[in-house]
């Protein structure tokens, strides 16, 4: 019997006519995966619609509507197998109007396959699925440039198509991108390599989807039990669901959220009420606690050192599904958690995201059909939570529409949000002109290894010694502290920009010169706080310390570009993610413009 961890989770995407049901239907057939009965009926149907050669992309357009359209519309579930690993295949529609239908086939995914149509290149729907891919939390991506006979297999044409996708996949958090030129018509590197394309060195789809390693994708780390139903026999008690994290063993001691009543696990079953040693995600168990507890529908079973949060305000991102309204703020509607229900009300929308560009309107007053955006969301009762980069069971949920039952969106809890504001600034009464000094903010950006931190600190000596107060704020430190809750997303690179860029303020307004060193690579999050500045009038002088990327690597102190090359930590600025270098600094300092200190006297001279 195979293992749990051989079986791999597909998700087809890309544009209309990529490709992508005949791929999968190539796939199925050169790995032997289709009945006689089945060829013989994809045969039948080619024939009645006139075509000499067989048509694949039947095996997969199951609705009479596809078939007649020549389009896959629903989202159709395929399975097979191969000696290496056991495969679902999740086939999803390639129509804008249908992109609700990606989501709902993707959201369980562990790879997502995005075609690309090697006449066409990157389309802005290749994009929207890749963006919604990253967006998911699907770790691995591979781009199928699909019908390069079209092209003569031209390598030059497959290498501008991998440019301009490596260009964009800077900007999403995604660990994995593998880009392969195929033929699925013909079957040139889908399961066996072509002879037409002998300059492709990397191996054929099949054997890099055997080969892919998915496992650390699964949270085995936090524990997990939403109760889905209780189950009474007799004397027997027991609390149903499915694990979505973690491992439970007998003798756990855990926690029932929300109540936070404790207990300690006595037994764990498995289907068919056998007694198992464990329980790990994705099984499906009944859990008897040692006591009598009030668990119901909804609760969720921890443990009691590693809970998830709780509470009724969540900061999220959503997509909105339905064709009939939009969300705004002051929406309200039904929110389906786990297995938990509960009104909810839009507190506002933070801003709409051009999955294009992948740029943030933030003057954006709803989302309709297949927008995406970043909600502040309440809920009437309190839910227990994750991040959905921690676990994308327990950081997800649904938006329903109440008075007609319709799914209205999906969305990924990001982290707790603001509850409604209960906080008045209080009015200070010693102002900056009562001050000795006056102070202000350098901000210096850059990427690791510029030369930003060496040259923050000597600009904090020469400070100090002429009888200035100053101090720094070192992106490292900062994080060893106050941003220590923080990770490296787009998103929380965005809050520690933000955070520090408090500090800097509240430190410059008492009269200390507050000296950044960040790589901060978004220009909005840097102009943001600029504006905070700007709103206090206190001077901001941003500093671009303008550091070739092959400098920066050639010094490499901690070792950080090598592991990023070698993909080891996915995410990293100038590797992997992008870094906006500033439009209009205030001062521009590069290696060969002096040593250490007569940089930072530049910045001393531009300061006073």
């Amino acid at each position: 019997m195979r293992s749990r961890a051989q079986l791999l989770r597909l998700a087809t995407a890309g544009s209309v006519d990529d490709g992508k049901s005949t791929l999968i239907g190539r796939l199925l057939y050169d790995s032997k995966a289709i009945f006689t009965d089945q060829l013989a009926s994809i045969e039948r149907a080619g024939r009645a619609r006139g075509g000499d050669q067989l048509d694949l992309a039947l095996l997969t357009d199951g609705l009479r509507a596809e078939r007649e359209q020549g389009i896959t519309i629903d989202v159709a579930y395929r399975y097979f197998a191969t000696p290496r690993r056991r495969f679902v295949i999740a086939d999803t529609p390639g129509h804008l109007q249908y992109t609700r239908n990606m989501v709902t086939g993707a959201s369980t995914a562990d790879l997502a396959l995005i075609l690309v149509d090697a006449r066409k290149g990157l389309l802005e729907q290749s994009r929207r699925h890749a963006f919604l891919a990253s967006l998911l939390g699907i770790g691995h991506l591979v781009v199928c440039v699909n019908k390069m006979d079209l092209v003569d297999w031209s390598a030059e044409r497959f290498d501008r198509i991998r440019e301009d996708f490596e260009r964009f996949a800077m900007k999403l958090r995604v660990a994995d991108v593998t880009l392969v030129p195929m033929s699925a018509l013909h079957g040139d590197n889908v399961v066996f390599r072509g002879a037409q394309m002998p300059w492709y060195d990397g191996p054929p789809l099949l054997r890099h989807l055997e080969q892919v390693h998915i496992a650390a994708g699964r949270n085995l780390i936090d524990a997990r039990l939403p109760v889905q139903y209780v189950a009474r026999h007799g004397e027997f008690r027991g609390y149903a669901g499915t694990v979505a994290g973690g491992v439970f063993r007998p003798g756990d001691d855990v926690v029932v959220l929300p109540s936070g009543v404790g207990s300690t696990v006595e037994a764990i079953h498995a289907p068919g009420g056998r007694e198992a040693a464990y329980a790990f995600a994705r099984q499906a168990v009944t859990v008897r606690l040692a006591d009598e507890l009030d668990v119901r529908r909804g609760d969720l079973i921890c443990k009691v050192g590693n809970r998830p949060e709780v509470g009724r305000d969540l900061d999220a991102m959503v997509c909105w599904l339905s064709d009939r309204g939009t969300l705004t703020a002051g929406s309200r509607l039904l929110v389906q958690h786990s297995t938990q229900q509960a009104r909810a009300t839009v507190h506002g929308l933070r801003y709409r995201i051009d999955v294009t560009t992948l740029h943030r309107d933030e003057t954006a007053e709803s989302l309709s059909l297949n927008e995406i955006g970043r909600i502040s969301l309440h809920t009437q009762t309190p839910l227990a939570y994750d991040t959905y980069e921690r676990n994308r069971t327990t950081g997800s949920f649904i938006l329903i529409d109440e008075s007609t039952g319709d799914t209205v969106a999906a969305g990924m809890i990001l982290r707790p949000a603001e509850a409604a504001p209960t906080v008045v600034r209080h009015r200070a009464t010693v102002t900056r002109s009562h001050r000795a000094t006056l102070g202000g903010t350098v901000w210096l950006t850059g990427l690791s290894a510029s030369g930003k931190s060496t040259i923050a600190a000597e600009l904090e000596r020469s400070l100090i010694d002429a009888g200035r107060p100053a101090y720094l704020l070192d992106g490292d430190n900062i994080r060893l502290g106050l941003n220590a809750d923080l990770g490296f997303s787009a998103e929380d690179r965005a809050e520690n920009v933000r955070r520090v860029g408090e500090v800097a303020r509240l430190f410059a307004d008492s009269g200390a010169v507050a000296i950044v060193a960040l790589i901060s690579p978004y220009r909005a999050d840097r102009d943001r706080v600029r504006a905070k500045h700007d709103e206090a009038g206190l001077p901001f002088l941003e500093v671009f310390v303008d550091t070739p990327i092959e400098v920066c690597e050639s010094r490499d102190p901690k070792g950080l570009y090598e592991r990023a090359r070698k993909g080891e930590i996915p995410g990293f600025t100038g590797i992997s993610a992008p870094y906006e270098s500033p439009r209009r600094p205030d001062l521009v300092l590069r290696p060969d413009d002096g040593d250490v200190r007569t940089l930072a006297a530049r910045i001393r001279t531009l300061l006073d």
